[in-house]
């Protein structure tokens, strides 16, 4: 199916790795421009150049930023060309104890998991509504609905990016501009390997166990694996799409069944 957003420009933040680098490729191999999105230089050219390699002729840049850091955020704004698909990936995750989180970590995780939407947001929605099209995609988590006990600063960040797109889409009304926002599932991202391994390491055992061990506590997905970042991305690139016209202000999931029994 031909998307139909060939010449588009889009951003992605957060898209050196994981799902965010999925998403921008997603999208450059439908023909839009894409800006990628990290927090140092290297790792921004690393991505473009990995892009660039692996979809020769397409038109892939990108605007490093921390998003933890709102003159940064101002920074990338004035840098940043005429957008029309706005993806809001970037995130921080983690497991930690309730009791062990402290203002300025609670803080650090709204400034980049909700503010970072804001922000973007706040810049780049009305001008969408002027030229009479646009899309903003949020990507949320299956955790903003069931937010877990040794991640609840996680899922209350997320709790609230649902909430924000839900506000930002009765913004649109009778215009060509959609916010959606995708709940993604337990995802094989290079954050979960990266944790994985580390409990891994700190219990001597083999990752591919420890990914099968942690996978098997989730009684709820129906996949019965991790989901892969290509697979969430699809996704996002359908709701950033003309395609997806008639959809706006939802909550769709991409979760592998994890919420089946919740909703």
């Amino acid at each position: 199916m031909d998307l139909d957003i060939r010449g588009r420009t889009a951003f992605v933040s957060g898209s050196t790795q994981g799902i965010g680098y999925a998403v921008a490729a997603a999208l450059a191999a439908e023909g839009a421009r894409v800006v990628l999105n990290g927090r140092e230089r290297t790792g921004v050219d690393a991505a473009v150049a990995r892009l660039r390699a692996a979809l020769p002729g397409a038109e892939v840049s990108g605007i490093p930023a921390d998003f933890a850091d709102p003159a940064q955020v101002d920074a990338l704004l004035e840098q940043l060309p005429e957008v029309d698909v706005l993806v809001n990936n970037v995130g921080l995750f983690g497991l930690a104890d309730f009791g062990s989180v402290d203002d300025d970590e609670w803080q650090r995780y709204l400034d980049v998991n909700l503010m970072s939407g804001v922000r973007l947001s706040r810049a780049l929605l009305d001008p969408m509504v002027e030229r009479g099209w646009g899309r903003i995609v949020f990507v949320s988590s299956e955790s903003g609905v069931n937010v877990p006990v040794d991640m609840v600063h996680y899922g209350v960040t997320k709790a609230a990016v649902i909430a924000l797109g839900n506000g930002l889409a009765k913004r649109t009304r009778g215009t060509g501009v959609t916010v959606n926002t995708v709940l993604g599932g337990p995802t094989w991202s290079d954050g979960v390997a990266a944790t994985i391994e580390t409990i891994a390491a700190a219990q001597d055992a083999p990752v591919e166990a420890v990914q099968a061990a942690v996978i098997g506590q989730n009684r709820t997905t129906l996949l019965e694996r991790f989901i892969r970042p290509d697979e969430i991305a699809d996704l996002v690139a359908y709701l950033a799409s003309p395609r997806a016209s008639a959809t706006n202000g939802a909550a769709v999931r991409a979760d592998g069944g994890v919420l089946t029994g919740l909703l």
